[in-house]
């Protein structure tokens, strides 16, 4: 059960108080180009977010993006999770960090952990991921936990195709 931890990271539900990191988060520009610019630019708008998002997930679905901590400081990374979107058939595994936590291995930690929770804590029979097919580092995260491409689908609301990873 929550909170996961691994060597170096803590992953916990968020909490209203995590609004830095979230904003941080929804406007790099690394996550507006590969994954969406969700609009999120004001600390009231980071908790709407977080109230609509995350908080309501856990609430409905018992799982949802985590805020990703390091273990030694409780130094917020980023987010990592397990998603269940509506009109999708798979829960899918997301994740997103703040540059200067890019490079140390935390996605893929955090990504490894997340896929294990799913698997045993949940009992979830598939996993999945989707990414832009230009964001190779992602591509690489998810290959150095297993996941192995599928090819490229549709995703609503994205133009263009989306890689499917499980």
């Amino acid at each position: 059960m929550l909170p996961i931890r691994t060597p170096r990271l803590l992953l916990r539900e968020f909490t209203l108080e995590d609004t830095a990191v979230v904003l941080g988060v929804l406007n790099d520009a690394d996550f507006i180009r590969f994954v969406a610019d969700r609009g999120v630019r004001s600390h009231a708008q980071a908790q709407d977010y977080l109230r609509h998002g995350p908080l309501a997930s856990y609430r409905q679905h018992g799982l949802g993006l985590w805020c990703v901590a390091r273990l030694e400081d409780g130094l917020a990374l980023g987010m990592c999770g397990l998603i269940r979107r509506d009109g999708m058939p798979d829960v899918d595994l997301g994740y997103a960090l703040l540059p200067h936590a890019r490079g140390c291995g935390y996605a893929r930690e955090a990504a490894q952990a997340c896929l294990d929770y799913g698997r045993s804590a949940l009992q979830l029979p598939r996993i999945v991921a989707y990414i832009d097919p230009a964001n190779r580092a992602s591509a690489t995260v998810l290959e150095a936990i297993g996941m192995q491409y599928q090819g490229l689908v549709a995703f609503p609301g994205v133009a263009g195709d989306t890689a499917l990873y499980e």
